[in-house]
């Protein structure tokens, strides 16, 4: 069982999600810090409309709940890549940890960063970030 340490700087938060369940599928301890720095493409609207209804499902004392942190956001979205009602999905999902900032533990530890999620890739440049929309959806 390998650790892997991500640092989520500028990266899109739907192919580091999907990189970081496959890894844990495969057995790996994720750790991803600076999560309030991973970005959503589109519109800053439609992501806030998005996370706004969501608020408004279900009753308030029994659920569903959505996070409004964005660590708690970004491993929400990696938990929808895993099979979580499976024994196996599970057990991934608690081997994958996302941190705001980087935490003590981890200070001395090489953060790797992925080519494929980089924001240099895509064409949108209509983007928020996770800590961006944490902060107009409380």
């Amino acid at each position: 069982m390998a650790e892997q340490f991500i640092d989520a700087t500028n990266l899109k938060a739907g192919r580091l999600a999907s990189y970081a369940a496959k890894q844990a599928l495969l057995g790996d301890k994720i750790v991803i810090v600076n999560a309030e720095k991973s970005i959503i493409t589109g519109k800053k609207e439609n992501a806030l409309n998005r996370h706004k209804k969501r608020k408004e499902l279900g009753q308030p004392t029994k659920g569903p709940f959505f996070p409004r942190t964005s660590d708690r956001m970004l491993r929400r979205i990696i938990r929808g890549m895993l099979p979580h009602r499976q024994q196996k999905g599970k057990e991934a999902f608690q081997r994958v940890m996302c941190y705001i900032g980087v935490p003590e533990e981890f200070k001395n530890k090489k953060f790797e960063t992925l080519p494929l999620a980089q924001l240099s890739k895509t064409k949108s440049v209509k983007t928020i970030t996770l800590g961006e929309l944490s902060k107009l959806i409380k």
